[in-house]
Protein backbone atom coordinates (compact mmCIF):
# COMPACT_ATOMS: atom_id res chain seq x y z
CA UNK A 1 0.00 0.00 0.00
CA UNK A 2 1.44 3.65 -0.66
CA UNK A 3 1.74 5.99 1.74
CA UNK A 4 -1.11 8.07 0.04
CA UNK A 5 -3.52 5.31 0.43
CA UNK A 6 -7.09 5.80 2.26
CA UNK A 7 -5.60 4.53 6.19
CA UNK A 8 -7.47 2.15 7.54
CA UNK A 9 -8.22 0.48 4.14
CA UNK A 10 -6.87 -3.30 3.86
CA UNK A 11 -7.81 -4.35 0.40
CA UNK A 12 -7.23 -2.47 -3.09
CA UNK A 13 -10.94 -3.27 -4.00
CA UNK A 14 -14.02 -4.91 -3.99
CA UNK A 15 -16.51 -7.00 -6.27
CA UNK A 16 -20.26 -5.51 -5.99
CA UNK A 17 -23.00 -6.60 -8.42
CA UNK A 18 -23.48 -3.59 -11.44
CA UNK A 19 -26.41 -3.06 -13.39
CA UNK A 20 -25.40 -1.77 -16.98
CA UNK A 21 -27.15 -1.13 -19.75
CA UNK A 22 -25.84 -3.06 -22.84
CA UNK A 23 -26.19 -3.10 -26.79
CA UNK A 24 -26.49 -6.61 -28.35
CA UNK A 25 -25.05 -7.31 -31.58
CA UNK A 26 -27.40 -10.13 -32.99
CA UNK A 27 -26.11 -12.13 -35.13
CA UNK A 28 -27.97 -14.35 -37.77
CA UNK A 29 -24.92 -14.87 -40.06
CA UNK A 30 -21.23 -13.49 -40.13
CA UNK A 31 -19.73 -12.23 -44.05
CA UNK A 32 -17.09 -10.08 -42.87
CA UNK A 33 -17.69 -7.47 -45.26
CA UNK A 34 -21.41 -7.34 -45.00
CA UNK A 35 -20.75 -7.33 -41.46
CA UNK A 36 -18.47 -3.99 -41.35
CA UNK A 37 -20.56 -2.08 -44.12
CA UNK A 38 -23.89 -3.09 -41.76
CA UNK A 39 -22.01 -1.24 -39.09
CA UNK A 40 -20.47 1.46 -40.61
CA UNK A 41 -24.27 2.34 -42.09
CA UNK A 42 -25.94 1.97 -38.01
CA UNK A 43 -23.10 4.73 -36.61
CA UNK A 44 -24.08 6.74 -39.47
CA UNK A 45 -27.34 6.98 -38.28
CA UNK A 46 -26.26 7.65 -34.52
CA UNK A 47 -22.98 8.10 -34.21
CA UNK A 48 -22.47 10.25 -30.79
CA UNK A 49 -24.88 7.25 -29.50
CA UNK A 50 -21.92 4.46 -30.52
CA UNK A 51 -18.29 5.96 -30.05
CA UNK A 52 -17.09 3.83 -27.14
CA UNK A 53 -19.89 1.63 -26.19
CA UNK A 54 -19.47 -1.47 -24.93
CA UNK A 55 -21.42 -4.16 -27.04
CA UNK A 56 -21.75 -8.08 -26.73
CA UNK A 57 -22.29 -10.53 -29.69
CA UNK A 58 -25.48 -12.68 -28.98
CA UNK A 59 -25.77 -16.14 -30.69
CA UNK A 60 -29.23 -16.95 -29.71
CA UNK A 61 -30.50 -16.28 -33.53
CA UNK A 62 -27.28 -17.46 -35.39
CA UNK A 63 -28.25 -19.65 -38.39
CA UNK A 64 -24.82 -19.25 -40.52
CA UNK A 65 -21.99 -21.98 -39.86
CA UNK A 66 -19.79 -22.17 -36.86
CA UNK A 67 -16.87 -22.24 -39.56
CA UNK A 68 -17.96 -19.04 -40.14
CA UNK A 69 -17.22 -17.65 -37.41
CA UNK A 70 -14.65 -15.44 -37.00
CA UNK A 71 -14.77 -13.34 -33.35
CA UNK A 72 -11.37 -11.81 -34.23
CA UNK A 73 -12.47 -10.41 -37.07
CA UNK A 74 -15.68 -8.85 -34.95
CA UNK A 75 -13.82 -7.57 -32.17
CA UNK A 76 -11.36 -5.61 -34.73
CA UNK A 77 -13.83 -4.25 -37.18
CA UNK A 78 -15.89 -2.77 -34.26
CA UNK A 79 -12.60 -1.49 -32.36
CA UNK A 80 -11.92 0.47 -35.99
CA UNK A 81 -15.10 2.19 -35.06
CA UNK A 82 -14.34 2.87 -31.59
CA UNK A 83 -16.95 -0.26 -30.14
CA UNK A 84 -15.60 -2.73 -27.59
CA UNK A 85 -16.82 -6.09 -27.89
CA UNK A 86 -16.76 -7.32 -24.46
CA UNK A 87 -18.61 -10.68 -24.22
CA UNK A 88 -20.89 -13.45 -26.65
CA UNK A 89 -24.14 -14.29 -25.21
CA UNK A 90 -26.06 -18.00 -25.72
CA UNK A 91 -24.54 -20.24 -28.27
CA UNK A 92 -23.40 -24.02 -28.24
CA UNK A 93 -20.56 -25.23 -27.28
CA UNK A 94 -18.23 -25.08 -30.61
CA UNK A 95 -19.65 -21.35 -30.80
CA UNK A 96 -18.77 -20.25 -26.99
CA UNK A 97 -15.21 -22.16 -27.63
CA UNK A 98 -14.31 -19.62 -30.12
CA UNK A 99 -15.51 -17.12 -28.12
CA UNK A 100 -13.34 -18.08 -25.21
CA UNK A 101 -10.57 -18.75 -27.63
CA UNK A 102 -11.04 -14.92 -28.74
CA UNK A 103 -10.81 -13.77 -24.80
CA UNK A 104 -14.40 -13.06 -24.80
CA UNK A 105 -16.85 -13.30 -21.47
CA UNK A 106 -19.29 -15.93 -21.76
CA UNK A 107 -22.70 -15.39 -20.47
CA UNK A 108 -25.97 -17.57 -20.70
CA UNK A 109 -28.68 -17.00 -23.23
CA UNK A 110 -32.10 -17.05 -22.43
CA UNK A 111 -32.78 -21.08 -22.60
CA UNK A 112 -29.86 -21.25 -20.68
CA UNK A 113 -31.25 -19.13 -17.43
CA UNK A 114 -34.24 -20.73 -17.59
CA UNK A 115 -32.34 -23.95 -17.14
CA UNK A 116 -30.65 -22.41 -14.38
CA UNK A 117 -33.41 -21.00 -13.09
CA UNK A 118 -35.17 -24.38 -13.51
CA UNK A 119 -32.45 -26.10 -11.40
CA UNK A 120 -32.10 -23.35 -8.98
CA UNK A 121 -35.88 -23.62 -8.16
CA UNK A 122 -37.10 -25.53 -4.76
CA UNK A 123 -39.34 -29.09 -5.14
CA UNK A 124 -42.62 -27.80 -4.69
CA UNK A 125 -44.74 -28.41 -1.74
CA UNK A 126 -47.14 -31.15 -0.69
CA UNK A 127 -50.34 -30.37 -1.87
CA UNK A 128 -52.52 -30.27 1.07
CA UNK A 129 -56.49 -29.72 1.50
CA UNK A 130 -57.63 -26.41 2.59
CA UNK A 131 -59.89 -26.18 5.81
CA UNK A 132 -62.84 -24.47 5.11
CA UNK A 133 -62.83 -20.99 6.68
CA UNK A 134 -64.66 -20.86 9.81
CA UNK A 135 -67.86 -18.86 10.43
CA UNK A 136 -66.77 -15.08 11.61
CA UNK A 137 -63.72 -15.17 9.98
CA UNK A 138 -62.07 -13.32 6.96
CA UNK A 139 -60.15 -15.51 4.50
CA UNK A 140 -57.06 -14.11 3.94
CA UNK A 141 -56.61 -13.04 0.22
CA UNK A 142 -53.22 -14.26 -1.13
CA UNK A 143 -50.65 -11.29 -1.95
CA UNK A 144 -48.81 -10.94 -5.47
CA UNK A 145 -44.95 -9.43 -5.66
CA UNK A 146 -45.04 -6.10 -4.85
CA UNK A 147 -44.81 -3.83 -8.02
CA UNK A 148 -40.79 -2.42 -8.48
CA UNK A 149 -40.76 1.51 -7.38
CA UNK A 150 -40.54 3.86 -9.42
CA UNK A 151 -37.52 6.35 -9.95
CA UNK A 152 -38.39 9.91 -9.30
CA UNK A 153 -36.54 12.61 -10.61
CA UNK A 154 -37.57 16.49 -9.89
CA UNK A 155 -34.44 18.33 -11.45
CA UNK A 156 -33.62 18.69 -15.18
CA UNK A 157 -31.40 16.04 -16.78
CA UNK A 158 -28.60 17.79 -17.78
CA UNK A 159 -26.02 17.40 -20.52
CA UNK A 160 -23.56 14.77 -20.04
CA UNK A 161 -25.92 13.18 -17.20
CA UNK A 162 -26.83 9.31 -16.81
CA UNK A 163 -30.04 8.67 -15.12
CA UNK A 164 -30.80 4.77 -14.84
CA UNK A 165 -33.66 2.80 -13.14
CA UNK A 166 -32.68 -0.72 -13.05
CA UNK A 167 -35.90 -2.16 -12.04
CA UNK A 168 -39.11 -0.23 -12.73
CA UNK A 169 -40.38 2.92 -14.31
CA UNK A 170 -38.55 6.39 -14.32
CA UNK A 171 -40.99 9.53 -13.76
CA UNK A 172 -38.52 12.84 -14.66
CA UNK A 173 -40.82 15.87 -13.39
CA UNK A 174 -38.40 18.41 -15.89
CA UNK A 175 -36.75 18.25 -18.96
CA UNK A 176 -34.02 16.33 -20.34
CA UNK A 177 -31.88 18.34 -21.89
CA UNK A 178 -29.47 17.36 -25.35
CA UNK A 179 -26.79 15.12 -24.86
CA UNK A 180 -28.05 13.40 -21.58
CA UNK A 181 -29.65 9.86 -21.07
CA UNK A 182 -32.06 8.18 -19.16
CA UNK A 183 -32.66 4.31 -19.13
CA UNK A 184 -35.31 2.56 -17.46
CA UNK A 185 -36.37 -1.07 -17.16
CA UNK A 186 -40.10 -0.33 -17.47
CA UNK A 187 -41.78 2.75 -19.15
CA UNK A 188 -39.97 6.37 -19.02
CA UNK A 189 -42.11 9.71 -18.16
CA UNK A 190 -41.08 13.04 -19.18
CA UNK A 191 -43.30 15.73 -18.12
CA UNK A 192 -41.12 18.33 -20.72
CA UNK A 193 -39.03 18.34 -23.35
CA UNK A 194 -37.25 15.07 -24.04
CA UNK A 195 -33.99 16.22 -25.59
CA UNK A 196 -31.72 13.58 -25.01
CA UNK A 197 -31.25 10.27 -25.29
CA UNK A 198 -33.91 7.86 -23.66
CA UNK A 199 -34.16 3.98 -23.42
CA UNK A 200 -37.12 2.04 -21.73
CA UNK A 201 -37.20 -1.64 -21.45
CA UNK A 202 -33.34 -1.91 -21.48
CA UNK A 203 -34.00 -5.59 -19.83
CA UNK A 204 -36.15 -6.72 -23.13
CA UNK A 205 -39.59 -5.45 -21.84
CA UNK A 206 -41.28 -4.83 -24.86
CA UNK A 207 -44.23 -3.55 -23.68
CA UNK A 208 -42.45 -0.76 -22.37
CA UNK A 209 -42.96 2.97 -23.24
CA UNK A 210 -42.02 6.27 -23.49
CA UNK A 211 -44.24 9.36 -22.81
CA UNK A 212 -42.90 13.08 -22.55
CA UNK A 213 -44.40 16.43 -23.13
CA UNK A 214 -42.44 17.75 -26.46
CA UNK A 215 -40.64 14.59 -28.44
CA UNK A 216 -37.51 16.57 -28.97
CA UNK A 217 -34.68 13.46 -28.52
CA UNK A 218 -31.24 12.35 -29.74
CA UNK A 219 -32.40 8.78 -30.20
CA UNK A 220 -35.39 6.73 -28.37
CA UNK A 221 -35.17 2.94 -28.00
CA UNK A 222 -37.45 0.81 -26.40
CA UNK A 223 -36.47 -3.29 -25.50
CA UNK A 224 -33.43 -2.73 -28.39
CA UNK A 225 -35.25 -1.15 -31.27
CA UNK A 226 -34.32 2.58 -31.46
CA UNK A 227 -35.70 5.68 -33.61
CA UNK A 228 -32.90 8.43 -34.35
CA UNK A 229 -34.19 12.15 -34.39
CA UNK A 230 -34.29 12.10 -38.15
CA UNK A 231 -36.82 9.73 -37.95
CA UNK A 232 -39.02 10.84 -35.12
CA UNK A 233 -38.89 14.06 -36.50
CA UNK A 234 -41.28 13.14 -39.24
CA UNK A 235 -44.26 12.28 -36.63
CA UNK A 236 -45.43 13.89 -33.26
CA UNK A 237 -41.91 16.41 -33.74
CA UNK A 238 -42.13 18.89 -30.48
CA UNK A 239 -45.55 18.06 -29.32
CA UNK A 240 -46.73 14.99 -26.71
CA UNK A 241 -46.19 11.50 -27.30
CA UNK A 242 -46.17 8.02 -26.80
CA UNK A 243 -43.45 5.75 -28.15
CA UNK A 244 -44.65 2.40 -28.08
CA UNK A 245 -43.27 -1.14 -29.87
CA UNK A 246 -45.37 -3.01 -32.59
CA UNK A 247 -44.40 -5.39 -34.13
CA UNK A 248 -40.79 -4.72 -33.95
CA UNK A 249 -41.48 -1.10 -35.21
CA UNK A 250 -41.34 1.94 -32.78
CA UNK A 251 -44.70 3.73 -33.18
CA UNK A 252 -45.26 7.54 -32.17
CA UNK A 253 -48.81 8.50 -30.98
CA UNK A 254 -50.23 11.80 -30.19
CA UNK A 255 -50.82 11.54 -26.02
CA UNK A 256 -54.74 13.20 -26.77
CA UNK A 257 -55.46 10.06 -29.39
CA UNK A 258 -53.45 7.26 -27.28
Amino acid sequence: MTDTATAGVKQGFQLKSANLSMTAIELYYFDKDEFEATLRDKISQAPGFFKDIPVIISMEKYEGLDSELDFFSMIGTCRRHNIHVVGVRGGNEDQRRLARGASLALLPGSSQRDKASEEASPAPEPETKAEPASSGQTEAMPQGPAPAPARIISQPVRSGQQIYAPEGDLIILAPVQAGAEVLAAGNIHVYGPLRGRALAGIHGAESARVFCQSLEAELVSIAGHYKISEDLQDNGWKSAVQIQLRDDLLVVTPLDKA
